[in-house]
């Protein structure tokens, strides 16, 4: 018990020392120790980096999930299953429920009609889409937020208690250096008092030997000095004044004792600080590596939902040709004859009599790979040049497209139009 209270007296102190100086700082009327320039570039990019990986981290995560409500949410319930060491369920994305709910439209509207079947078409595709969705996200959080938040809550917390242990050893070292600075004015002002006193207590003493007889001269060397004489010679101690510059040189040896100590934890918490803000430049080449891989996830996400869109985009193609033909036209055959724009939007594209138009073709650049649907098509390799050009009365989002014997229709957003 005793111990106890005396590390809480000590540590009272201690902290009452480090508030008076850093009040003092503030105020202009103590000095305080500066780090050198390179240590403060390091506080400064530490400071920097810290600051645009918290805003950086956020931002991330309103961009993977929009809704604050629902970001609440998940961190709440994410919260809750890691302190229950359980595993939290997989929460469908908005594409999926939205492509559940159309499937489950198209069975009360009947899956043969033409809402009906497009229904179910448009909600596989949003089906797959949520899926890609879930796998981005999940990707997305092991590849970039984790490292982000292990840098907040872990490196980052042990670097701020590292700096404010230097701030307080600071502090005592500035304390310190301020308490030997006042012994040693005290010892210097002691010293010169005791030096004044002396100078006036030795005068008034001769004064005073002067009006003693000399014993010496007139009694023999034996003769003992009388009790006034002893009195007299008593009020006068010699030499006097030094008493309190040997306390205040006590005092300045501890001081100095108590200032080598501070200088040399402050020295040694410096170093261990130091080494931490340099671990920075570690942070920054995981950071980027981490990017890389962000970027990538979302590259490939990007190019699935790409891909997905282009095949649901050519099936509503075909399938709204099969449903919007228009009946009178198909049933007067001379009419479909006599009209290329008709011809051209037969289910089976005579690709054979189409032939290049006067104002030229141009080349194109194939972007991804495309498996034709059917004769009137032509398959594509990712990269490859060919020929394209376009047709009266043909849709916008289709061109002619040659690769040497073959010929066949492409879709427009495969390509890259070069000339």
């Amino acid at each position: 018990m005793d111990f106890s209270v005396k590390k809480l007296a000590s540590d009272a102190g201690v902290f009452f020392s480090r508030a008076v100086q850093f009040t003092q700082e503030n105020l202009g009327q103590a000095e305080k120790t500066e780090l050198d320039a390179h240590f403060e570039n390091l506080l400064a990019r530490a400071d920097c980096t810290k600051n645009w990986t918290e805003k950086i981290f956020r931002q991330t995560e309103y961009l993977l999930q929009p809704n604050p409500i629902d970001h609440t949410g998940a961190r709440i319930e994410e919260f809750l299953y890691e302190k229950l060491d359980r595993k939290a369920p997989s929460r469908p994305t908005n594409a999926e429920l939205l492509g559940h709910y159309m499937l489950e439209a198209a069975k009360d509207f009947g899956p043969g009609t033409p809402y009906g079947s497009t229904l179910i078409k448009v909600g596989e595709c949003q089906q797959r889409l949520g899926g890609a969705e879930r796998e981005f996200l999940q990707t997305s959080a092991i590849s970039f937020l984790t490292p982000l938040r292990n840098f907040l809550e872990g490196d980052w917390r042990t670097i701020s208690k590292e700096r404010r242990l230097l701030e307080n050893r600071r502090l005592d070292l500035d304390a310190c250096k301020a308490r030997l600075k006042k012994a040693k004015a005290a010892e210097a002002k002691a010293a010169c008092e005791g030096e004044t006193q002396v100078s006036s207590r030795n005068g008034l003493f001769g004064l005073c030997l002067q009006a003693v007889p000399d014993f010496q001269e007139t009694r023999p060397r034996n003769y003992v000095l009388s009790a006034s004489a002893s009195a007299t010679v008593s009020l006068f101690p010699f030499p006097c004044g030094h008493g309190l510059p040997q306390l205040w040189s006590e005092e300045v040896d501890k001081a100095e004792h108590e200032l080598r100590v501070a200088q040399t934890e402050f020295d040694r918490q410096a170093e261990v600080t130091r080494l931490l803000l340099e671990g920075i430049s570690s942070t920054h080449v995981n950071h980027l590596r981490c990017l890389h891989e962000f970027v990538e996830a979302q590259t490939a996400y990007y190019n699935q939902c790409h891909r997905v869109m282009m095949e649901l985009h050519k099936e509503l193609g075909r399938f709204s040709s099969n449903f919007g033909r228009n009946p009178s036209a198909s049933a007067d055959p001379d009419a479909s004859a006599e009209s290329p724009t008709a011809a051209l939007e037969t289910d089976v594209l005579q690709i054979e009599e189409v032939q290049p138009p006067a104002s030229g073709t141009r080349k194109a650049k194939v972007l991804y790979d495309y498996d034709a649907a059917d004769t009137s098509e032509m398959s594509l390799l990712a990269d490859e040049l060919i020929t394209v050009y376009t047709v009266p009365g043909m849709d916008s989002d289709w061109l002619i497209g040659e690769r040497g014997n073959q010929k066949g229709k492409v879709p427009v957003t495969y390509l890259e139009l070069l000339s």
